[in-house]
């Protein structure tokens, strides 16, 4: 399903054409999911992308697609672009970055080259994907131009067979990039133009060396455009250092979630989360559902326990071939389908009239994903709901959460055996008073009962109550409320967070509960503290680069030259050979099975410890897996 690129709404400033200019976006109702729309300011409502100066082809793609006019940063951004200037872009995600530097770069390709000429840094699998897809998208009609994903976890041939028939355009994560680069198979002498995609994220998961030796070894007469959502002092010394007088351009998002949604959380541990949403489920009067989950894994896997619960679900992610998600949501638009499961980037330009509910199963990585995905409900002027499942150690999330939609989120109980059988007697009750109705068919069972009762000599109510048996089956109409009492299914209390340090200075190894248990074998990598290296940036190199999932790990122990990580006993060859060339902070993290480091032996059986690493960021909020994105 493609959507308009964006729509026309208020907004308090227009873009200058000064070196630093300042605009205003709304971000209540994001729309597209490669261009990552927002709605453009009235004083643009005339400007038009024909007005820009972008190339015929470009527009008439634009065009097919039903793009109209261009948002706040993209009218801000590529007129400079187009003429040649370094452009750095101050922006939240929903504001339309990817076709803000990808539609100027397209407008000015030259297709008989088959070096590459573009080159897109992207911090993530999944965004680098998302940013060739809109590449293709907006070059349908410029002839000849081949865009390529360049990331880890994919296999080294295809990325080379590509890159001997020419590429124009290379989309991939600095890591992989550099892998190439060290081989020598990505040329980047002819390169024209750079772009760093979400640069602050690039940073934060350790990839500082790897983009500035990229910046570095590039032609010095490049254009580079970086895209940001924030500026630490770390990215405005990487733009004055390697960007030539660049135009500043903010984009501020002034509008956050629709008034018309409730939003509301649920505290609950990891191991509840799959029967609280069963019991939501039971007690909410819901028409149309997205859940959303962080893994494209987690997608199939919830959307079929709740299959195998008697609901309506299905799944989408980024592996999900076009024409399945097509299928997939004409299902749910028609009623056929009411649970929809979903990653963040298969639902984004997802729009839906009868979704009522939007349930965050897991938290997202950010305010800005947040307000993303709850705009999938309370459209149109209909009203809807979002509830979010919080774990004790999340709670704190929700105060940014608060503050970026400027709307509170009201604590829910989780709901009680009394409360589902409440609702179900009384869709019961409906079920009978629909029956009722059909006079017909009630006629013609009327005699069928009347026989049986004349030669049984049983009540009629005791036969209503057999047929009330034999239509519900085996699984019994109300659940035992002494039963869920005694399993204790309770919210979570919260508890109190004692810091990552332990009582003689050193660094807690950081834990999480994990909700699968088997042995684990040490490991020993080459990066510890003297590396700047967190657990964090840990776990995304390994599950990104292995292919390794959230349960795969135990504890991290970050020592001063190395570090302790716990991988489930069951991680393959096959996976931990990916892992020979792997790079944290641009440094080869060496990985090998530990022989018993100082205090610390190889543990390959007995019970589970919990999990290894934080899940918090800086922000506050979870981070998600990062297997599924680079």
């Amino acid at each position: 399903m493609t959507s308009p690129l964006n729509t026309t709404g208020p907004s308090d400033a227009e873009p200058s054409t000064t070196a630093t200019s300042t605009t205003d976006t709304p971000a209540a109702a994001p729309t597209e999911p490669a261009a990552e729309q927002a709605a453009a300011p009235a004083a643009e409502a005339t400007l038009t992308f024909a007005d820009l100066g972008l190339d015929d082809a470009v527009l008439k793609a634009l065009k097919d697609v039903g793009y109209e006019t261009p948002s706040a940063i993209q009218a801000a951004t590529i007129p400079p672009l187009l003429a040649g200037r370094d452009v750095v872009g101050l922006a939240q995600t929903g504001t339309g970055k990817t076709a803000a530097f990808a539609l100027p770069i397209l407008s000015r390709l030259d297709s008989s080259q088959k070096k590459p000429q573009a080159l897109v840094l992207a911090p993530t699998r999944e965004l680098a994907l998302q940013v060739c897809e809109a590449f293709e998208r907006y070059a349908t009609h410029v002839r000849g131009v081949r865009v390529l994903p360049v990331y880890g976890g994919q296999a080294y041939g295809v990325q080379l067979s590509a890159l001997r028939r020419g590429v124009h355009v290379v989309v991939g994560t600095p890591g992989r990039i550099m892998d190439h680069l060290e081989k020598g198979t990505l040329d980047l002498s002819e390169l024209k133009y750079l772009v760093l995609d979400e640069a602050d994220e690039m940073l934060r998961m350790g990839f500082a060396e790897d983009v500035e030796t990229i910046l570095a070894d590039t032609p010095s007469d490049k254009q580079v455009a970086l895209f940001s959502a924030t500026m630490p002092a770390q990215i405005r010394r990487i733009s004055q250092k390697y960007l030539n007088d660049p135009e500043e351009i903010t984009v501020k998002n002034k509008t956050t979630t629709s008034s018309n949604t409730t939003q509301r959380y649920l505290v609950v541990s990891y191991p509840q989360k799959v029967d609280a949403l069963t019991r939501i489920l039971e007690v909410e009067n819901f028409e149309g559902m997205i859940v959303f989950v962080r893994t494209k894994n987690e997608t199939e896997t919830l959307a079929e326990k709740l299959r195998a619960r008697g609901y309506s679900a299905a799944a989408i992610s980024g592996d999900v071939a076009q024409a399945q998600r097509e299928r997939t949501v004409n299902q749910l638009k028609s009623g056929k389908l009411d649970i929809l499961v979903a990653t963040d980037v298969a639902a984004r330009g997802l729009d839906v009239d009868r979704i009522s509910h939007v349930v965050n199963y897991d938290l997202p990585i950010d305010t800005e994903s947040y307000v993303h995905r709850i705009g999938r409900t309370g459209r149109a002027g209909r009203t809807g709901d979002a509830i979010s499942f919080v774990t004790p150690r999340e709670r704190r999330m929700l105060t940014s959460i608060e503050k970026a939609t400027r709307q509170p989120l009201t604590q829910m109980r989780l709901p009680t055996a009394e409360d589902v059988n409440a609702t179900r007697l009384s869709r019961f009750d409906d079920q009978i008073t629909a029956a009722l109705g059909q006079t017909e068919r009630i006629d013609r069972f009327r005699d069928i009962i009347g026989h049986y009762v004349a030669h049984h000599d049983v009540p009629e109510a005791d036969v209503a109550a057999a047929l009330a048996v034999v239509s519900q089956g085996d699984e019994p109409l109300l659940l035992d409320p002494n039963r869920d009492r005694s399993e204790s299914f309770v919210e979570q209390r919260e508890r109190p967070d004692r810091g990552d340090r332990d009582s003689r200075g050193g660094d807690r190894p950081e834990r999480r509960q994990r909700p699968s248990s088997g042995p684990m074998a040490t490991y020993r990598i080459a990066v510890g503290r003297r590396q700047r290296v967190e657990p964090r940036q840990i776990v995304g190199a390994l599950a990104n680069e292995g292919g390794l999932s959230r349960e795969d790990f135990g504890m991290i122990d970050i020592r001063p030259d190395f570090s302790l990580v716990e991988l489930s006993a069951d991680v393959s060859e096959d996976k931990l050979a990916k892992l020979a060339d792997t790079r944290i902070g641009g440094k080869l993290i060496e990985l090998r099975p530990d022989r018993g480091a100082p205090g610390k032996r190889p543990r390959t059986d007995g019970p589970p410890r919990s999990g290894g690493f934080r899940d918090r960021d800086d922000r506050g909020g979870d981070r998600p897996e990062r297997k599924p994105r680079y």
